[in-house]
């Protein structure tokens, strides 16, 4: 089962069109680089603008993909911290105005 775009003179070749339902129900896929409101995506998934989701965002760092949660010895904590190098930085001009980014 395959999608293809409504006019597929937009892209330079068959392939950038095709997307194809994936292994788990109700999924799709496309091997490749996806961007929204945007013609030159350089991650996986570029959305330029807002987002809105009307349910869960899972990632790495959500309370909820996670096992056995202890509590730390704050003090050594501290003393890693305190080991970290921090940093001030500003964005490159070109990095900037491909996000939407005023204040560098």
């Amino acid at each position: 089962f395959f999608f293809e775009a409504s006019n597929p003179g937009q892209f330079e070749n068959d392939s950038d069109a095709l997307w194809q339902r994936g292994h788990v129900p109700e999924t799709i896929v496309y091997h490749g680089r996806v961007g929204i409101n945007t013609d030159a995506p350089d991650e996986a998934l570029v959305v330029c603008g807002n987002a809105k989701v009307m349910g869960r965002v899972m990632h790495p760092s959500d309370s909820r993909a996670k096992q056995n949660i202890q509590e730390v010895d704050t003090n050594e904590q501290l003393r890693r911290i305190t080991q970290m190098r921090l940093v001030e930085y500003d964005y490159r001009p070109e990095f900037a105005s491909v996000m939407g980014i005023k204040n560098t």
